[in-house]
């Protein structure tokens, strides 16, 4: 149980509910900033504005999976109005006061590191990636049957990377019945391809691998589909960068090939918000009950 726990959830989609229905249960404190035209209310949560949350007070924040953007910003698809995470509330919280996130980016980090408030980044856990690469991968099938005239069976496929998002979506896609290829640079994620009895090659060999691909699926978050590599792309492929914003791809020039190419890095809040939502409460009941038990402790 979580008695005594006061928390704030700031900002957030359809999956915060989730979350604020499970932290609600174990019976911690919710001020819920960003929130005001939500219409079902919870039973010990409370929708305030940030100006007027006793931040003193505050054992713990929850940030949406994409955390802030590099102004600070916070997303609040429940509200209209803009919130900010800044310096000045997060040096007004206790110094055990820890912030839950999705991902980071260098505005946060260097928030955290100027306040010396401890920034815990859920999808670093196994558990949770693993997890939330069922409802990916369900909504990147979703996207390819929606944006394509081909069936997905005998069509070849290339996914880019090897992690939690990338294993699931290459089996899934290969289990549907398509020709799937996964590109690597470790050795090791070569060698687990093979195993899986998927078609490996290395990045340096983007340029020749796409030529015949219907459908490529991206997981790197760093530039690895250029305008060299969309250049040697049939125009009818399929991009679907699942990479955080800004993503993998060059959009610009793909739009000027004629190659659809779209963005899609929130695909669980998406396609499935209550079970991504499930998901991160479950994650983040564990780790608060034993961040409480620990500063009690310290406490004896």
């Amino acid at each position: 149980m979580l008695t005594g726990m006061q928390i704030a959830v700031i900002g957030g989609d359809a999956r915060q509910l989730e979350v604020i229905r499970k932290l609600t249960e174990m019976d911690a404190k919710l001020s819920l900033i960003g929130f005001e035209q939500l219409d079902h209310a919870f039973t010990g949560a409370v929708k305030e504005k940030v100006e007027d949350v006793d931040f003193s007070e505050v054992d713990t924040i929850i940030l949406p999976v994409p955390g802030t953007n590099l102004e600070g910003k916070v997303e609040t698809i429940f509200s209209n109005e803009e919130v900010y995470l800044t310096d000045d509330v997060l040096s007004k919280t206790p110094s055990h006061c820890t912030i839950y996130s999705g991902i980071s980016n260098t505005y946060l980090d260097t928030l955290v590191n100027k306040t010396n408030r401890r920034l815990v980044l859920l999808f670093e856990r196994d558990d949770v990636a693993i997890y939330n690469s069922i409802p990916t991968t369900e909504g990147t099938i979703m996207m390819a049957i929606q944006h394509t005239d081909f069936t997905i069976h005998g069509s070849t496929i290339a996914v880019l990377g090897l992690g939690r998002v990338g294993m699931t979506t290459a089996r899934t896609f290969q289990a549907m019945g398509a020709k799937v290829k996964v590109g690597a640079r470790k050795s090791e994620d070569i060698a687990r391809i093979i195993e899986m009895g998927l078609t490996p090659f290395h990045f340096n060999e983007l340029v020749h691998v796409m030529r015949d691909v219907d459908i490529c699926v991206n997981t790197v978050p760093h530039p690895i589909l250029t305008a060299s590599v969309l250049a040697a792309m049939p125009v009818h492929t399929l991009i679907i960068d699942l990479a955080s914003k800004p993503g993998g791809t060059d959009f610009r020039y793909a739009e000027k090939r004629g190659i659809k190419a779209l963005l899609a890095p929130s695909l669980p809040g998406i396609v499935a918000p209550k079970t991504a939502g499930r998901i991160l409460a479950n994650a983040l009941s564990q780790l608060i009950e034993e961040e409480l038990k620990n500063e009690r402790g310290k406490q004896k």
